[in-house]
């Protein structure tokens, strides 16, 4: 049996929705909270073995570029914080017609922004 269907092979031209991009985004910043897991808890350990650690912890964390690193991993952390409650509300049945859908997403990347803004604030 011959299949007729186009075959799309440029994959600039394909144009996804709203929805997947958060959806997609959902699973990098996991990849990020895992991998920065590690990071803060190698920081962690080093302020806790001696007070010279503890003291390079705190010099450390003067660095713009730690201040950058930090900031990365905790707005990765509350975006996919967010865009986990989304799927835990999708879960329960909320927010899943096709209406709903650019529309969680709008929220998520907004309530998202937020929190990374206030974060980036804090840390800096």
């Amino acid at each position: 049996m011959k299949d007729k269907r186009p075959v799309n092979l440029d994959i600039s031209s394909i144009h996804l929705p709203l929805a997947a991009y958060t959806s997609i985004t959902h699973r990098i910043s996991g990849v990020i909270v895992f991998v920065g897991v590690a990071i803060l808890l190698w920081l962690f350990d080093m302020s806790l073995s001696s007070e010279e650690g503890f003291s390079q912890v705190q010099a450390l964390a003067t660095s713009p570029l730690v201040k950058f690193i930090i900031w990365g991993i905790l707005s990765a952390l509350a975006y996919h914080m967010v865009a986990g409650i989304k799927h835990l509300l999708m879960d329960f049945g909320i927010g899943e017609s096709k209406e709903a859908g650019p529309r969680g997403a709008k929220i998520t990347i907004a309530i998202s922004l937020l929190l990374i803004i206030a974060l980036g604030v804090w840390i800096w």
